[in-house]
């Protein structure tokens, strides 16, 4: 693999290692459409919540066919230069935003539950009242999973999409609360996953 086929993207004031100070790169949010020109490698130092805007934007401008990297801190840098990239589902929702870490449907404020009900593919996850629903991407087939918070024993429902008819819920992805509640809300695998380095 050619240097020049790398862009690294940074977020924040965090620290590039090492092992990417050489690489072109670019500052953030404002750098991901330029990173998808002639590029066959993103790397993304930053959160969770940063490369699932990168992830976004490259699933809008329908280019998951870029492989993407993602070094959080100081590990990992040398294998986002050098590793394999394996395709892996795209979870995203019906905003069009991606998701890569977890996702909270949470009771509205100044509520204590969430009254309504959550359906992961053709399986109940809950029908009534609930504390949170907690909902994961999975590195393989059908490509999410999603669990009831609190009460008792932790039971996980994995499938392809996972919907919530609700009086009234939060989103937060990634650690990002959405600006308003929501009555409806769905995670559901792309129909193209992405490129995954590592």
């Amino acid at each position: 693999m050619i240097e020049t086929s790398i862009t690294v993207l940074r977020f924040g004031e965090r620290r590039l290692p090492r092992a990417l100070a050489s690489l072109p790169g670019a500052d953030g949010a404002a750098g991901i459409d330029a990173a998808m020109s002639g590029v066959r490698r993103v790397i993304v130092v930053g959160s969770d919540a940063d490369l699932a805007a990168v992830l976004t934007r490259l699933m809008r401008a329908e280019r998951l066919d870029i492989e993407v990297a993602h070094v959080p801190g100081w590990r990992g840098a040398r294998r986002a230069v050098n590793g394999m990239a394996h395709r892996v589902p795209l979870i995203r929702d019906d905003t069009a935003t991606a998701l890569v870490g977890t996702a909270w449907w949470l009771p509205p404020e100044g509520s204590q539950v969430i009254r309504g009900e959550a359906v992961v593919d053709d399986a109940v996850l809950f029908d009534g009242d609930a504390d949170g629903i907690r909902i994961e991407p999975t590195a393989a087939m059908p490509g999410l999973r999603a669990t009831v918070r609190g009460r008792g024993p932790r039971r996980w429902l994995a499938g392809r999409a996972v919907q919530l008819g609700t009086t009234g819920a939060r989103v937060v992805r990634d650690g990002v609360e959405g600006p308003r509640e929501v009555k409806r809300s769905t995670f559901y695998r792309h129909t193209t996953g992405w490129l995954r380095v590592g």
